[in-house]
């Protein structure tokens, strides 16, 4: 698949599609959206909503709202020209976006069907074409992948336990990053098995321990954690690590014995 650099743009693909959006986004979206038009006109293929502010584990003034950009070409002047529009992005809650080719899309399917598989699950493509939808996977691709992933977690554990010296504050962030990253992988470990997918983070955590047959109590003690100021002693933070690390385990021997 070849990135078209100069395929003319139908003007109704122009138009914002933003009445998918829950309503405390649009107007911050729409804004977004127009600035990046302005700033790259053509070759601005779509843009595409994912991730949180489109479930229930949205919190407004909390959550951030990310995005990933198609675009016919990367140059770093085109990075040169989004810059700007960083305090801003800050100040909304949006998340740089992330930048991707329909070339570069299709020639990572095999690397990135986790991330991908998660995009196709929830999104909502606001301008243009949808560059998701009829993405395909190969569950081989997909399961190493997770295996993969589970295990890199778990050397990222031990190593960020070291790091942080006991700082409950240090641990706490990490086992909410470890939690965020398991959330996706949960799913793709659902696709795996032909289950269907739920977006949320409760719900997903729910069907993996029924299906899985984990212990996820300490993963949905962590999402909690994202949004709140938990005081912790030691011995309670020692226990959500060692129980998270036991469950990032538990996932990684299932899936190295998945058979697909």
């Amino acid at each position: 698949m070849t990135e078209n650099k100069n395929k003319p743009t139908d003007p109704a693909k122009r138009e914002l599609k933003l009445d998918a959006l829950r309503m405390q986004i649009r107007d911050v979206v729409k804004s977004f959206a127009e600035k990046l038009i302005a700033e790259l006109g053509e070759n601005l293929q779509s843009i595409t909503v994912v991730g949180s502010s489109l479930t229930e584990d949205f919190k407004p003034g909390q959550s951030d709202i990310n995005t990933v950009l198609v675009l016919g070409r990367q140059t770093l002047r085109l990075l040169k020209s989004i810059t700007p529009l960083a305090k801003t992005m800050r100040k909304k809650r949006i998340s740089p976006p992330l930048l991707m080719t329909p070339s570069y899309i299709e020639r990572s399917r095999d690397v990135f069907g986790v991330e991908f598989l998660d995009f196709q699950l929830t999104h909502r493509t606001v301008l243009g074409d949808d560059p998701f939808a009829s993405l395909t996977f190969n569950k081989k691709d997909v399961r190493l992948q997770c295996e993969r992933e589970l295990k890199a977690t778990l050397i990222r554990l031990r190593q960020g336990y070291i790091a942080a010296a006991a700082n409950k504050k240090l641990v706490r962030d990490i086992l909410i990053s470890t939690t965020k990253g398991l959330l996706p992988l949960l799913r793709a470990m659902l696709w795996l098995k032909d289950i269907d997918r739920v977006a949320g983070a409760e719900p997903t955590t729910s069907k993996a321990t029924r299906e899985f047959l984990i212990d996820t109590a300490s993963l949905k003690t962590t999402v909690k954690w994202q949004h709140q100021k938990a005081r912790l002693n030691e011995l309670d933070m020692e226990n959500v690590f060692e129980s998270i690390y036991a469950t990032v385990e538990q996932l990684a021997l299932i899936v190295d014995k998945l058979e697909v």
